[in-house]
């Protein structure tokens, strides 16, 4: 039984659906403009990013013909390059979810085929996997112009590989991605638990040293250390101990408070200097350090988390669209005129991202605060006003400050269907059980795993 906020997701997600099944069936993403779709990977991306979602809403019709095309038609062995971190948490990570909630087998066979062809990327010299892997002929190998991979991309491939392990039998799996992190664990070049954004893959060390950030590149290497931790039982002191580093190291050198309304934001630092710019990726960290905080790390951890949580409603509510941009730069001057949110021409656009109704689904299920269910209700509203499209479909936007013209850009990335709606339905969900954050964690991707019972 939905409540009225509920349906108005299950119908914004049945028109996304309904556009992605007319015009780009079996392909990865939607065009919903030209009534088309593009290829990344060319392995049905949104298709499989939806099939928890689909099972969560109780559409069950819709499942049972994406199962059928996932049984069909969904074939791994193509000689085609696919990113280690995209694939591993969309492709793998929806696999996995989807065989944990519907007991069928040939997910978890889908899943096993899958994670075995990306193991080649873990052939290098440090053990540190290449970004790149060809699923057909398994030839990994770094980005054309870099031998670097992203330590986000590297350090969030951790809860996916470990589950495929536990579930097969198998620890190839667990043992390549746990190899990654003891040695990020053990590399020089951190500040206070924070981490430079590449590392080498011959070397194994960091590149780019002294550029600290919460955003691309280096955002969900803080989020998988708290979840591996949850995921495993909460047994691994180490990775704990480098999360709990790391939020002490961002109080220290990367909070700070905008003019007027003195909102707490996370800027960067390069090389000593700061930065008032926070990406939009960045509000995933209010949802984390709640999570935290609700498996008994310490209550300032909660009060940061509320406090962030606020500015990245910010974000949006400042936005004359009421969406945010992709990214923020922080008004620190005293002024009457500015507003807290200052946003760059490069900056204005809105790709239909999830992080922040991710945290307000943390934040209401672990305060029971309504405001946050009010404040997705917004946002729900805002996507409908801004980047629906009539024939099917949502469409990232240019412009987050032009309501008149947004400036549709022809794209529904999978993650709406993925993360985005599937948050917003949890967030109005007053059930506490459903997918318990007791019984469940989710990976960067919003795929639910369960937390391991102790052995």
């Amino acid at each position: 039984a939905w409540n009225e906020r509920q349906k108005a997701v299950v119908d914004a997600f049945l028109h996304a659906w309904a556009g992605y099944r007319k015009f780009a069936w079996g392909h990865d993403e939607l065009k919903p403009l030209t009534r088309s779709f593009s290829e990344w990977f060319g392995l049905g991306l949104t298709l499989i990013d939806a099939l928890d979602t689909m099972w969560i809403l109780g559409l069950k019709k819709e499942f049972q013909e994406a199962r059928k095309w996932v049984s069909k038609k969904l074939r791994f062995r193509k000689n085609v390059d696919v990113n280690l971190f995209e694939s591993t948490i969309r492709i793998l990570g929806g696999l996995l979810s989807a065989f944990h909630l519907s007991g069928d087998i040939l997910f978890l066979k889908k899943a096993e085929d899958f994670g075995n062809r990306l193991m080649p990327a873990f052939r290098t010299p440090s053990k540190i996997p290449y970004s790149m892997v060809n699923i057909g002929t398994g030839v990994a190998h770094p980005p054309r112009w870099t031998s670097d991979s992203t330590v986000a991309e590297v350090t969030s491939i951790q809860l996916e590989f470990r589950e495929l392990s536990r579930l097969t039998g198998d620890k190839k799996f667990q043992e390549a991605a746990e190899e990654v992190t003891r040695r990020v664990h053990a590399l020089h070049g951190k500040l206070d638990g924070l981490v430079p954004m590449f590392i080498n893959t011959n070397s194994g060390s960091f590149t780019h040293l002294g550029m600290f950030t919460l955003g691309a590149r280096a955002d969900s290497y803080y989020e998988y250390l708290l979840k591996q931790w949850i995921q495993g039982g909460k047994k691994e002191r180490q990775l704990l101990e480098d999360y709990l580093e790391a939020v002490d190291g961002i109080r220290k050198h990367l909070l700070a408070r905008s003019e007027p309304r003195k909102l707490t934001f996370v800027g960067e630092l390069n090389h000593g200097r700061f930065s008032a710019k926070m990406d939009h990726l960045v509000c995933f960290l209010p949802g984390t350090l709640a999570l935290g905080a609700h498996h008994g790390l310490p209550a300032e951890h909660m009060e940061l988390a509320q406090a962030l949580m606020d500015t990245c409603y910010q974000m949006y509510r400042q936005m004359e669209t009421g969406l945010s941009p992709e990214t923020a730069h922080f008004n620190l001057h005293h002024t009457k005129i500015l507003k807290d949110v200052q946003v760059k021409a490069a900056d204005r656009h809105n790709l239909l991202r999830p992080e922040t109704v991710e945290s307000l689904f943390y934040l209401y299920r672990l305060t029971g605060d309504r405001k946050y269910q009010d404040w997705g209700w917004e946002i729900l509203h805002s996507f409908n006003t801004y980047t629906r499209v009539p024939s099917g479909g949502y469409s990232s936007i240019s412009n987050v400050q032009d309501p008149r013209h947004p400036q549709p850009r022809d794209k529904m990335e999978s993650f709406f269907l993925g993360e985005t709606l599937k948050y917003l339905y949890l967030l109005f969900s007053d059930d506490p059980d459903l997918l318990s954050l007791d019984t469940y964690v989710f990976n960067t991707e919003a795929h639910p795993l369960p937390i391991w019972a102790p052995s």
